[in-house]
């Protein structure tokens, strides 16, 4: 029972994991130029046309546009979310973006309070480390840098396009790194740049901190990984059994370091991929359980892995969401919830108590 926090995809599903909210693009151009990014919606609310349905009536539909329709007297209506929230994929006002993407098309810095400020504010150190975030920063020389002296982008796996120092990997996915949106992370600013090097960090310095020998535990109390697009299990560019390889190995190399005995390992998806799931989720079909306009959406994979579970192997039934994850990380630290949202679900403390051992569980 652990849903998707929102309707969407990955940009949508990574906002929500770090500040239970969705973000919005002030000052939105709405003329229907170029520059418009809001979605045309037809008579029944979709936004495209798809292989099994046509859009009804005389509608210039755009695909997956980033932001929702204007907030018209048909939209408001239907009962759809309207205005100019960003909820498909779209560039961030600050490298690293796509190559080429235009300023007037990357959304504003946002800023509503994520789960870095409140951990910053409360002193309890956090990092988010994500594959081949050094060779797209441009941090030349930092753990997994594989661009020589960062005067060009010499390493052959490079997006085409990409001016040095800013290498991303053809792989590397922009719209899955939230922070980066916010202007609290804006490099152009001396407390930007200084949150940037504290927090926003590449995978392979978390990989390092938990290779290291010793008996003292290097890890950050929290930690975000989010792994390059060749190891994300994303279908078309992406294999399933390389994805999990990879998750398996940075939790066995966590296992086998000093940080084992105290650590909560939660491994789960940002969105469900566009399967049908007979389980509905939390405010559809009189489902209960905390909703809103936004989400839940569809059910995702979750797994708990610490020594400190009650049961070696169980399932829990307890209705979650990906918010669940910041109600946790909260709840361990004494802060305030984000939203309405992390504030009215279960954070996953409750698999304490509620998680039945294997063989003893039912239900689906």
């Amino acid at each position: 029972r652990f849903f998707q926090a929102a309707f969407g995809g990955s940009l949508l599903n990574h906002h929500w994991l770090v500040a239970a909210a969705t973000p919005v693009f002030k000052h939105a151009v709405a003329d229907g130029s170029a520059d418009d990014l809001h979605a045309v919606l037809d008579a029944n609310g979709m936004p495209a046309v798809y292989p099994l349905y046509k859009p009804e009536g005389e509608v210039k539909a755009k695909d997956s546009a980033p932001l929702t329709a204007p907030c018209t007297e048909k939209v408001k209506s239907l009962g759809l979310a309207c205005g100019s929230y960003a909820v498909n994929t779209i560039q961030p006002a600050f490298q690293p973006y796509a190559p080429g993407a235009p300023e007037a098309k990357r959304l504003r810095p946002q800023v509503n309070p994520t789960i870095g400020d409140a951990l910053s504010t409360a002193g309890v150190d956090w990092a988010w480390y994500s594959g081949g975030w050094s060779n797209a920063n441009g941090d030349v020389g930092a753990p997994g840098w594989t661009n020589e002296d960062g005067k060009r982008c010499s390493d052959p796996a490079t997006q085409q396009g990409a001016v040095a120092p800013h290498c991303p990997n053809r792989l590397f996915q922009f719209h899955h790194q939230p922070f980066n949106y916010y202007a609290a992370f804006d490099p152009g600013t001396a407390a930007g740049r200084a949150n940037r090097k504290a927090h926003l960090k590449d995978e392979a310095g978390l990989m390092q901190l938990v290779g290291a020998s010793g008996d003292a535990c290097r890890l950050k109390p929290v930690s975000f990984v989010k792994p390059i697009g060749a190891d994300n299990e994303h279908p078309g560019y992406a294999s399933e059994s390389v994805g999990a390889q990879h998750a398996l190995d940075l939790i066995r190399s966590i296992e086998a370091s000093a940080c084992a005995p105290d650590t909560l390992i939660i491994l789960t998806s940002d969105e469900f991929g566009g399967q049908w799931d007979h389980v509905p989720p939390p405010g559809q079909g009189g489902a209960p359980g905390p909703h809103d306009i936004w989400g839940p959406g569809t059910r995702v994979p979750a797994l708990l892995l610490s020594p400190l579970l009650p049961a070696p192997a169980a399932v829990d039934h307890t209705l979650y969401d990906t918010t669940s994850i910041l109600g946790t990380i909260e709840r361990r630290f004494g802060l305030e919830p984000l939203s309405s949202r992390d504030a009215s679900v279960k954070d996953l403390s409750e698999a304490w108590s509620s998680a039945r051992p294997l063989g003893t569980s039912k239900g689906s």
